[in-house]
């Protein structure tokens, strides 16, 4: 497990801060799988043996894990700054009436967003198993010998 935890901290770095940073943001799906492959091919350059899809799909998620609490920390504070008070007005010029208020609304959206980052670094952390992982299964081992009754015995 102490493997997986370097590859998803980098690609969780990628989906967290890149969901963040705005206009950059607008791309968020693509950051979120971009990072999710990034943690699966630095998993895949670094095991000694082939990666089974589990395998990756635990690393993308990983990475999707750290990349959402990035996001929380950081998005949800900076759609606060940004957005509930427009947000509010909006409601109030239209006169339409939520359940819920502005802030409200922002928490909902934060938390929607930060699940669909988890969900699609997983997918990236799927997708980068059949592009980066080229080693072939390795073969079974060949069977034990045959036991013949112990040492000193010959076979007849």
């Amino acid at each position: 497990m102490n493997n997986k935890i370097k590859p998803a901290l980098i690609g969780g770095v990628i989906v967290g801060l890149l969901s963040v940073i705005p206009f950059v943001n607008y791309c968020c799906c693509i950051w979120a799988i971009g990072g999710g492959v990034v943690a699966g091919m630095l998993y895949i350059k670094n095991s000694p043996t082939r990666v089974p899809n589990g395998d990756g799909a635990i690393v993308g998620a990983l990475s999707g894990i750290v990349g959402a609490v990035i996001y929380l920390i950081i998005g949800l504070p900076v759609a606060f700054f940004f957005g509930a008070a427009e947000i509010e007005a909006r409601l109030r010029q239209t006169g339409l009436q939520m359940p819920m208020s502005g802030t409200a609304l922002i928490v909902v959206g934060v938390l929607f967003t930060a699940v669909c980052l988890l969900v699609l670094a997983t997918l990236g952390g799927l997708l980068a198993i059949p592009i980066f992982e080229k080693r072939k299964d390795s073969p079974l081992p060949p069977p034990p010998p045959p036991e013949t009754g112990g040492p000193g015995t010959y076979p007849a």
